[in-house]
């Protein structure tokens, strides 16, 4: 048993329409009653299904929630377990963290919504007697059917499909979760960047400088004069996560030095030449030649340019699709990067920078990285 979306190709520009609602049931094929979740004629059952992982619980789930309330009294929604679920991304948040974020969600309607279990592909679906409909979306209809054709096979009647509308995003994408953990969108189907970032260059604020005065992240102490304390240090934190999906994106000279001579290069590393604001002879030892990529772009101190913005997306793209590495040369300053790669990466990346005298500040992309990040870039003004 299954429902939601499925996953959508890595696509930032445009913007999406929902396609025009139908206003009519209809039949999908022999014995498969169809019924469009519109306004018009209903038929209300007592018991319809839902099934599904829910992870991070967004806009989409929400439409097929109260899509399936307005055709049935009651619904059971059957959450995938622990173990198939993470078998498919480790980033997926426990069993009872996504019950948890449902129940919340959908509080108004506690009185109609039982949460179960899912620890198979079909759950009650193919025996249940109760249940009269399936509740699901375009993308996951398939299963639907499939489930109609095996209960056929054990002479029972097949489920009403009752299909809810895709919800869009900022992008044009259909909003689903494996969008929201590759940090294309919020759970609204947002973008993470404010279109002000993302069409001008923009210049830090004194509001904003005051609020980047504490490490944002977990700081690791170290030498300034040795980095390889810390830097140890964060690449061991870093490899005992089961959420780290494997892009490392360090920002500094001396943090992409640090991890280029612990033998692991960052996936994505922004220098501009300097340490504290001065030119910094070491950035000399920092091999290019071990990156797939070298690209370049000017950002001058205080302000984030287009020119920089675009070199995140192009390194970023470029390890998304073929895992490459990229070092990013900044005429300027990369200070501010992080404020970018948080919003734009996906959750489960880290991020890795340096704090003068004291060591490296090692903060994981997620949500709420990404909340802080848009909430302080919302704050930078427009040049």
């Amino acid at each position: 048993m299954n429902q939601g979306t499925t996953p959508q190709s890595d696509r930032r520009p445009g913007v999406g329409q929902a396609p025009e609602q139908s206003s009519e049931g209809c039949r999908y094929a022999p014995g498969h009653t169809e019924i469009r979740a519109t306004i018009g004629r209903k038929t209300m059952h007592g018991i319809g299904l839902i099934g599904g992982t829910f992870d991070r619980f967004h806009s989409g789930h929400m439409s097929i929630i109260e899509t399936g309330l307005s055709f049935c009294e009651k619904i059971e929604v059957w959450i995938t377990g622990d173990e198939i679920a993470q078998s498919k991304d480790g980033r997926i948040k426990k069993w009872e963290e996504r019950k948890l974020d449902l129940e919340n969600a959908t509080s108004t309607y506690s009185s109609r919504i039982s949460i179960h279990l899912l620890s198979d592909d079909f759950g009650p679906a193919l025996e249940t007697r109760k249940a009269t409909a399936i509740i699901c979306s375009n993308e996951t209809m398939p299963n639907c059917l499939e489930i109609n054709s095996l209960r056929k096979e054990s002479g029972l009647e097949p489920l009403d499909l009752i299909i809810a509308e895709s919800v869009f995003s900022w992008n044009g994408e259909i909003i689903s979760s494996s969008q929201i953990r590759a940090g294309l969108m919020d759970r609204k189907g947002n973008s993470w960047i404010p279109k002000k970032i993302s069409s001008s260059d923009a210049r830090l604020t004194p509001m904003v400088e005051a609020k980047l005065k504490n490490p944002f992240g977990q700081l690791i102490e170290g030498p300034e004069d040795d980095t390889s304390f810390a830097i140890n240090e964060a690449l061991s934190l870093i490899s005992e996560s089961s959420t780290f999906n494997g892009l490392l994106i360090a920002v500094g000279d001396v943090t992409v030095l640090g991890f280029q001579t612990a033998g692991r290069i960052a996936d994505l590393a922004f220098i501009d030449g300097k340490t504290k604001r001065s030119h910094w002879p070491s950035s000399s030892d920092i091999n290019q030649d071990m990156y797939d990529n070298i690209i370049e772009c000017s950002s001058p101190a205080g302000s984030l340019t287009n020119s920089l913005f675009e070199a995140c997306n192009k390194s970023l793209s470029s390890w998304i699709e073929n895992r490459d590495s990229s070092l990013i040369i900044v005429t300027g300053e990369e200070d501010l990067v992080p404020l970018l790669m948080h919003p734009l990466a996906p959750i489960g990346s880290v991020v890795v920078y340096g704090q003068p005298g004291k060591g490296v500040v090692v903060r994981w992309c997620d949500e709420d990285s990404k909340y802080r990040c848009r909430n302080l870039l919302s704050d930078f003004e427009a040049i």
